[in-house]
């Protein structure tokens, strides 16, 4: 897929999100501002039945008192009597205490007439004693007994003998807040989350394969230019070889016979290469556990790259400080790890500059840390540098050749022995490489 492809769909995938986005947000808003307005509808119908109820109980319990002050023969006129204490609790103030029954009784008889079926609760206040002389759980449906649960009615801040009605059953909205309607927001709030991860996944998967795509192609080209090289060393040597008057000149059949030799062994070397990637692709890296002494294949290593290393006039240093230095592993695997650690440091490394093997034990780990003195490796590239076929943008320095899978070898063969690898360098300074590996247990 080209770039301007890929440009053209991204376009499409956002203009999509947002519109759908757009679209949300103004359904969203169109059924917030219905529901206010249902509710509200409800809330104002739901108040206006609730004063008509308070309105009933009001005058249910005046026509009470007025029938209280008859039966007393009480001449006083008690002037707002009635009183809403809570938005379920009434307190009527009277002149003497009266007896529960007959209280009872008139209350039947009032909220019958009035229609209030709700049931309630009553007590008596007799200011003589301080206290609430209970009178009894009402329910118009059934029959008055002891059983029926009723709460102690608190006292009231007020002067004088009055009764109290407590509705239980009753809930006020006019002392309510409006109700939240937040949650209207939860699923289309998750749904657009859920298309946003959506998108910014496939974004992610669309540009990792566009990446993967160019890094196979730069290995691709890599790869045949590694390859096409020694092919043709090889061929024109063989030409020369094939002279009949070449073997008149012995020094110059040798030397055309190590070229041929050289290159082969270049060619095997870039060969095994791609053979490793692909076993390491198929999974069926196979590992041979055995004792390996690391300190042995890191003087190994340093001792086969040593000629070429003096010939860019770089120094391989050892410093094999670890007192335990034997590992669990693939003695074959991790020597190439190690050597491709090292043919990176003097890939990019810069003449007349020191490569250094250190050792250290850290806990039951083995450190090994191959430093350079090279190009450095920007930040930006130091978070991809073990990915397959990634390969640093080295500038002017066009002298250095590969398929960016040596790193990414060194990776997969660390973690397969229970270990890892890890990069810090600074730019235009140098690199530090640390492989880590398990300690092969001390036995008992």
């Amino acid at each position: 897929m080209g770039r301007r492809s890929i440009g053209t769909l991204m376009l499409l995938a956002t203009l999509s999100v947002v519109g759908v986005v757009v679209i949300q947000l103004l359904w969203l808003q169109q059924a917030s501002r219905h529901q206010r307005e249902q509710i509200a509808l409800n809330q104002e119908q739901a108040k206006q039945l609730e004063k008509q109820f308070n309105d009933r109980v009001v005058m249910a319990l005046t026509d009470v008192t007025e029938q209280i002050l008859t039966i007393n023969k009480d001449s006083t006129d008690l002037f707002d009597a009635v009183k809403q204490e809570r938005p379920n609790y009434f307190a009527v103030t009277i002149n003497d205490t009266l007896h529960p029954y007959l209280l009872e009784a008139l209350l039947r008889k009032e909220f019958s007439r009035r229609h209030i079926n709700e049931d309630f609760e009553y007590g008596i206040y007799d200011c003589f004693t301080d206290s609430i002389v209970y009178g009894n759980y009402v329910s118009p449906d059934t029959v008055a007994s002891d059983t029926m649960p009723h709460s102690q009615l608190l006292k009231l801040d007020k002067d004088g003998h009055y009764f109290g009605v407590y509705f239980p059953a009753r809930h006020s909205t006019l002392w309510e807040e409006p109700a939240d309607v937040s949650w209207t927001w939860v699923f289309p709030a998750v749904v657009t989350l859920i298309v946003f991860g959506f998108f910014a996944y496939s974004v992610w998967v669309i540009m990792r394969q566009k990446r993967l795509s160019e890094m196979k192609n730069d290995f691709i080209g890599n790869m045949t230019h590694e390859l096409k090289t020694p092919i043709s060393t090889i061929a024109l040597s063989s030409e020369v070889i094939g002279d009949p008057e070449i073997v008149k000149e012995p020094e110059r059949l040798h030397e055309y016979a190590r070229i041929i030799r050289s290159e082969n062994e270049r060619l095997r070397t870039q060969v095994e290469r791609v053979l490793q990637l692909a076993t390491l692709e198929q999974g069926n890296l196979r590992m041979k556990r055995e004792p390996v002494d690391m300190h042995q294949i890191a003087g190994d290593v340093a001792g086969s790259l040593r000629l070429a290393a003096q010939e860019r006039n770089i120094r391989i240093d050892l410093s094999l400080e670890a007192d335990r230095h034997t590992v669990s592993g693939d003695k074959v695997h991790l020597t190439n790890a190690v050597f491709n650690l090292v043919d990176n440091a003097m890939k990019y490394g810069k003449p007349d500059t020191a490569i250094e093997i250190r050792t250290t034990a850290r806990g039951n780990e083995l450190l090994l840390s191959i430093t350079d003195h090279g190009i450095g490796i920007r930040k930006e590239d130091l978070r991809h540098i073990f990915e397959r076929f990634y390969r640093v943008h080295t500038g002017n320095v066009h002298n250095v050749k590969g398929f960016g899978l040596g790193l990414h070898y060194v990776q997969q063969i660390a973690h397969a022995h229970g270990g890892g690898v890890s990069a810090r360098s600074e730019f235009g300074q140098g690199s530090v490489f640390t492989l880590s590996l398990p300690l092969q247990p001390i036995p008992a």
